[in-house]
């Protein structure tokens, strides 16, 4: 069925709170997707966000992240006052969000939303049914606040390593400061979704994305130790990242711990389908982060200081796929598997039947490449660009000569210039034989180097984008249903 979509993160919508949340914006801009006949919203990840402020390096694999609680939803609910937020200072810039100004004021914010929450039948309920992940966590948090956010790694040495008596004592002390984080995941579950029903009942699908990794300073790390390889001092043995290529010369360290795929197997793969089955929950179709990883992932030895001494480790493989299937259903999915992809995870995708990604931006290098649309099958999904890729207009304006006269010739486009390289690509994308479309809305607006989201590599300055409100306009929206007419993307409208 062929259809399209907008890759657009909640953290970049438009708000007067700092930065996107589960706000009337949202809620819009499902209306102007379905005004623009677009099939799916595909988001970044919505977890709690630490150090870096990468949803890549989640503080939980299972919670949201409360910068995107909608402070006019606890007015309504009247739990705050405007004037609670009015004055307060969540950064002026509409284009950038500032996470220091959000850090400082949002969760005096939310415990003021707290102080006049009474507990409800409906709240107990789901702490009781979340308790497996939302116990840990609220006590990670609690216990981080308490410790002034440092690592838990460098906490007291009982509580770190969890004795019981520990963990009975801070239980007990923060008690007050857990029950609110517990809130604070409740009232994101709340908003959350009533936000996607709202998507779904308007024939708009929410395409999530699950982080292979997750952070070391995080709830999963701290309370499932045995899922990650650590030593006796809980330190990681080894990190995660990717080898050397053309566009990293000394590869990516990422620096997120490696898991113990032999144990996670002693354990029936429990972490690992409680979290799938969570992520169902939350959306209609989960993107496989770094979907090569379960084939074979790069470990890097602790210590290094770039991922050129990495080694290639096999991971779980096909049987974890087929387990996860037998335990919970058949699921649909979107395997991410750029990069370095060789003939095993090929066949693995394959054997999967899932679909994989091509991105447009890789294809133009003078070759036969797997990223040009006449290589596609029907099974992919095709991209201009990905969170990770400049725009293209900003990577059309750093191309090398070469490459653009293979892009021209391609195209059979001479005139292709800088104003008018995003239409391209996207007519480009939309027209190929690949069932599905995905387009960042950056390329929609024709938005330049200024508005990516992330530079691979660097640790400063990325997730910080934002749409502004005058820019998803309906004649942006009719422009988008004609493309999507134009190329067969609208036959699913009719089918439902």
């Amino acid at each position: 069925m062929r259809a399209s979509g907008v890759l657009m993160p909640v953290f970049s919508l438009p708000s007067h709170y700092g930065i996107g949340c589960f706000s009337r914006e949202a809620y819009e801009f499902i209306f102007r997707l379905e005004e623009a006949k677009q099939k799916y919203w595909q988001i970044l990840p919505l977890g709690p966000t630490g150090a870096g402020d990468s949803p890549y390096a989640p503080l939980s694999s299972f919670a949201l992240n409360p910068y995107f609680i909608d402070p006019a939803v606890l007015v309504r609910k009247g739990l705050l006052d405007r004037h609670d937020f009015s004055t307060r200072d969540f950064g002026i810039d509409s284009r950038y969000i500032d996470y220091g100004k959000l850090f400082a004021g949002r969760t005096d914010l939310l415990r003021i939303a707290y102080r006049g929450f009474s507990p409800t039948p409906d709240f107990e309920t789901f702490k009781s049914s979340n308790a497996g992940w939302l116990d840990d966590y609220s006590l990670f948090m609690a216990v981080k606040e308490h410790f002034d956010h440092i690592s838990w790694s460098e906490w007291d040495k009982d509580i770190m390593l969890r004795k019981q008596d520990a963990l009975d004592r801070y239980s007990e002390i923060l008690g007050k400061d857990i029950e609110f984080f517990k809130w604070e995941q409740y009232e994101l579950n709340l908003e959350w979704t009533a936000l996607k029903h709202h998507a779904n009942a308007h024939g708009v699908e929410i395409i999530g994305d699950l982080p292979i990794y997750t952070a070391f300073d995080s709830a999963d790390c701290w309370a499932n130790s045995y899922l990650f390889m650590l030593d006796r001092n809980k330190r990681p043995l080894s990190v995660a990242g990717c080898p050397p290529d053309e566009y990293a010369p000394k590869g990516q360290l990422w620096g997120n711990p490696i898991y113990n795929w032999n144990s996670i197997r002693r354990h029936s793969y429990r972490w690992w389908i409680s979290r799938i089955q969570h992520n169902f929950r939350l959306f209609d179709i989960v993107r496989l982060d770094h979907y090569r990883g379960f084939e074979s992932f790069y470990s890097i030895k602790s210590g290094e200081t770039t991922a050129v001494n990495g080694r290639w480790i096999a991971g779980p493989g096909l049987p974890f796929f087929n387990y996860v299937e037998k335990q919970i259903g058949k699921k649909r999915y979107i395997a991410e598997d750029l990069g370095f992809i060789d003939e095993s995870v090929r066949e693995m995708i394959t054997k999967n039947g899932l679909p994989g990604m091509k991105v447009l931006q890789f294809a133009f290098g003078g070759d036969n490449s797997e990223y040009l649309p006449h290589n596609y099958i029907k099974n992919c999904i095709v991209y201009t660009g990905t969170h990770d890729n400049d725009t293209s207009r900003g990577w059309f304006a750093n191309l090398e000569r070469e490459k653009r006269h293979w892009l021209r010739a391609y195209t059979g486009r001479p005139e292709i210039a800088g104003d008018n390289i995003a239409a391209e690509m996207i007519r480009l994308a939309e027209s190929s034989i690949a069932d599905t479309c995905i387009i960042p809305i950056q390329d929609w607006l024709n938005l330049g180097s200024d508005s990516r989201i992330n530079i691979p590599g660097t640790a400063q300055g990325n997730w910080r984008w934002r749409m502004t409100y005058s820019e998803f306009t309906k004649k942006l929206a009719d422009r988008m249903a004609d493309m999507a007419e134009m190329y067969g993307r609208t036959e699913w409208m009719k089918k439902e």
